[in-house]
C-alpha cells in the first residue's frame, strides 16, 4: 500500500513544516509502521518538512529485503545504528532543525543525538504529531482492525463451552489464546485477562491458578492482533445462576455500557461520553467501584489516543475507533467489566449493519448475560 504511506507521509510533512522543523526523526515503531508499512524492532524515518523532499526510512540487513518489499518508494538507508546515521543526513541535507518525538526518546539517545559532530544544530521536541494523525483512521485500517475483532469474537465463542468447574483461570486464557492464533491472529493485542470469582475485582488480574467455581462472575478481557491492528473486548459471564447482587451489578454495568456506546458520536466530547455512563453508575451507588476511565483509542497500539475519562480534553470523530468500557469492582466479591471496539461513524454510518446510534460495534458477543 506505498500509496496509503505516501499520503499519510504527505499529512505528516505539514505538521513537522507547522512546528518549525526542518524535517522529524521518526523513531516510535508503530509511527513508522504507520508511515512505511515496515514493521520492525529496529527502525526509523527521515520526513523531510518540505513537500517536495522525500523521506528516507533506515533499518539494518534484518530488514533490509522487507523495507524493500513493503516501502519500494522510499529512500533505504541500511544500518545498525539508525538514529545516529539519519541525524548525521538531516545535517547534511541541511536539515538543522530536527524534529523529534520526545514521549519515545530517551535522555541518553537524545544526549547522544546532540553530541555528534556534523549532526543536527537544534533537537526540537514534537509532541505525538503523529499519533494525532493516526487517531482518524482510514477504511483501509478499519478493515483490518474489524477483522481482528472477528477473530476475537469467533475465538470467544469457541471456548464458552471450557467454562466449567475446575477450568483454572490461567487454562482459559491459553484456550482463548490459541483460539485466536488458530483463526489467523498474528498474535495478542495484550496479555489476555481471566479474573474469576473474588478476582474479578481486580481490573487487570493477572490469570492464576485459581479454579472456577459454581457462583462465580468470570470476566475475560481479550483482543487478537491482525495485520498490526488490535482487537479489545471484554465480556463477563456466571457460572451456574447468578445471584441477586451478581445480576444487579452486570445488569447497571451493561445499562452503562450502552448508554457509553450510543454517546459515542461524531463531535462528542470525550468527557460527556464517560460521563454518561460513570453517572449511572454513580447513581447507583458505585461510583468508588468504578476507578479506570470508560475507553480508549485502539489501533497499531492497544491503547492510543482518544483517552475517555474524566476531565479528558478532545472531542470524537468520524472514524475512530474507541472502546467503551465501564465496570463495577466490589473488592472481596467479584466484578464486572463489559467491553466493545467501536467506530465512531458520521452520517450515514449509523444504519450500517452492527451499529448503535453513529458508532458501527466491531466487537460480536452478545452483551445479555450468559449464564453457563
Amino acid at each position: 500500500m506505498p500509496e496509503i504511506h505516501a499520503a499519510r507521509r504527505a499529512a505528516a510533512q505539514q505538521l513537522i513544516a507547522a512546528a518549525g522543523a526542518d524535517a522529524a526523526l521518526i523513531t516510535s515503531r508503530p509511527n513508522v509502521r504507520y508511515l512505511t508499512g515496515l514493521a520492525s524492532s529496529n527502525a526509523a524515518v527521515l520526513l523531510p518538512a518540505a513537500s517536495d523532499q522525500a523521506a528516507v526510512l533506515a533499518t539494518d540487513s534484518r530488514y533490509a529485503e522487507t523495507a524493500v518489499r513493503v516501502s519500494p518508494d522510499i529512500e533505504l538507508v541500511t544500518e545498525r545504528m539508525i538514529e545516529p546515521a539519519l541525524a548525521t543526513l538531516a545535517a547534511s541535507r541541511g536539515w538543522l532543525t530536527l524534529g523529534f518525538e520526545p514521549h519515545e526518546m530517551t535522555v541518553e539517545r537524545h544526549d547522544l543525538l546532540a553530541g555528534l559532530a556534523g549532526g543536527p544544530t537544534v533537537l526540537l521536541p514534537l509532541g505525538r504529531v503523529i499519533e494525532q494523525l493516526r487517531t482518524v483512521k482510514d477504511e483501509t485500517e478499519i478493515d483490518l482492525l474489524q477483522r481482528a475483532c472477528a477473530i476475537t469474537s469467533e475465538a470467544f465463542d469457541a471456548v464458552l463451552g471450557q467454562i466449567v468447574p475446575g477450568r483454572t483461570e490461567r487454562e482459559l486464557a491459553v484456550a482463548i489464546e490459541r483460539a485466536m492464533t488458530d483463526r489467523g491472529a498474528e498474535g495478542l493485542a495484550f496479555d489476555t485477562i481471566v479474573a474469576s470469582g473474588p478476582n474479578g475485582a481486580i481490573p487487570h488480574h493477572s490469570p492464576a491458578h485459581r479454579a472456577f467455581e459454581p457462583g462465580d462472575l468470570i470476566t475475560i478481557d481479550c483482543g487478537a492482533r491482525y495485520q498490526g491492528y488490535h482487537a479489545d473486548m471484554t465480556r463477563t459471564v456466571a457460572l451456574g445462576e447468578p445471584a441477586g447482587w451478581q445480576r444487579e451489578i452486570y445488569d447497571l454495568v451493561a445499562a452503562a455500557q450502552r448508554a457509553g456506546v450510543q454517546a459515542a458520536t461524531d463531535g462528542a466530547e470525550v468527557a460527556d461520553v464517560d460521563a454518561v455512563a460513570r453517572d449511572m453508575i454513580k447513581a447507583a451507588g458505585h461510583g468508588d467501584h468504578f476507578g479506570h476511565g470508560l475507553g480508549h483509542g485502539v489501533g497499531l497500539e492497544v491503547h492510543e489516543a482518544p483517552a475517555i475519562g474524566p476531565g479528558r480534553p478532545g472531542r470524537l470523530a468520524d472514524r475512530v475507533p474507541v472502546t467503551v468500557e465501564p465496570g463495577v469492582y466490589l473488592p472481596g466479591k467479584g466484578g464486572v467489566r463489559i467491553e466493545d471496539t467501536l467506530v465512531v461513524r458520521a452520517g450515514s454510518g449509523a444504519a450500517e449493519a452492527g451499529s448503535t446510534g453513529s458508532a458501527q460495534i466491531l466487537t460480536t458477543v452478545t452483551r445479555d448475560l450468559l449464564v453457563l
